[in-house]
């Protein structure tokens, strides 16, 4: 099998949930993400990442319908997203997301300096925090 070119970075990142409303408040209110304008506004909301990727938030039922522009997708249960922030944010995350009531559900010490921690957006997708690179 010859090597296959050179991907540059993900792109786009998806999670699934009915309520697009609150899930668009969750990650623009909360964490600031700039909406970009576009789509059907019933079947997703797209996100502006700052490092230039886009978060997309989807209506299960609507992505996954048949004869759609793009090819049907979707995903049963909750997702999983991962930002990145610098080990001197991440206590700052925290308390960001514990003012806003947001239950943080578990912190995860991988190593002397490097931790993770774990929150649920409202369609109950797992939303981490890590505070440096956890696949070095």
């Amino acid at each position: 099998m010859s090597a296959a070119p050179q991907l540059q970075a993900v792109y786009e990142t998806v999670l699934y949930g009915p309520d697009l409303a609150a899930l668009a408040a969750f990650y623009t209110e909360l964490f600031g993400l700039s909406r970009i304008e576009g789509g059907p506004p019933d079947l997703l909301v797209a996100c502006r990442v700052p490092d230039g990727g886009v978060l997309l938030l989807f209506d299960p039922a609507a992505a996954s319908a048949s004869g759609r522009e793009v090819p049907a997708h979707g995903a049963t249960g909750p997702g999983h997203v991962a930002f990145r922030v610098s080990p001197e944010q991440l206590a700052a995350w925290r308390e960001h997301l514990e003012r806003h009531g947001v239950e943080i559900e578990r912190e995860v010490r991988w190593s002397e300096d490097l931790r993770s921690i774990y929150v649920r957006d409202p369609a109950g997708n797992s939303v981490e925090f890590a505070n440096g690179d956890l696949w070095a």
